[in-house]
């Protein structure tokens, strides 16, 4: 199930092609797996998250059963506003009560795009743009390197979750651009 199906539909109206012009670009999630999460049940969690930027809600399916839980699904969010922070939460799925909340975490997507405007200004692709390293400001468990492979601007993050007791999400985002019609 790729949740990000929808916000790469075509423009249907005048209004909707006016909100595209102002799309920078496409940021690929790519949710790859969450890594000693917290127990919410008995003795293990059905986790599943969910990614906001601004209005944008996008969630992966849920895994059932698992602490160690591999989505491996990509989340397509439009890039109009790069100032807005991306916001992940892990919730696990209940089925008679609200959905537990299993940590949360948020990572700025500045260092990224001035990779990705490096790259557009015809600055040589080189294997690592930039190093982002964990500081109280961000989520990061770990370094990370915003990197060009294979032409693409990519980044691995390890988030480490807020918030509870334990639990780190691993993420990969791509960068997408959006080839814009001359009209």
């Amino acid at each position: 199930m790729d949740s990000a199906s929808s916000s790469l539909s075509p423009p249907s109206s005048p209004h909707s092609k006016k909100q595209m012009d102002h799309v920078h670009g496409l940021l690929r999630i790519r949710v790859i797996r969450g890594v000693d999460l917290a127990v919410r049940d008995v003795k293990s969690s059905d986790p599943y998250v969910v990614v906001r930027m601004g209005k944008q809600k996008l969630k992966t399916r849920v895994i059932k059963q698992n602490v160690n839980p591999e989505w491996n699904e990509n989340l397509t969010l439009s890039i109009s506003d790069p100032i807005l922070p991306v916001k992940i939460e892990v919730f696990d799925k209940d089925t008679f009560t609200p959905d537990d909340s299993m940590g949360f975490a948020e990572f700025d997507i500045h260092p990224f795009m001035d990779a990705v405007k490096m790259h557009d200004n015809g600055v040589p692709s080189k294997q690592i743009y930039n190093i982002v390293t964990p500081n109280r400001q961000n989520s990061l468990a770990e370094e990370s390197c915003i990197k060009c492979v294979e032409g693409k601007i990519v980044q691995d993050l390890c988030l480490r979750l807020k918030n509870v007791e334990c639990g780190e999400v691993e993420l990969q985002l791509e960068w997408i651009p959006i080839k814009k019609s001359k009209q």
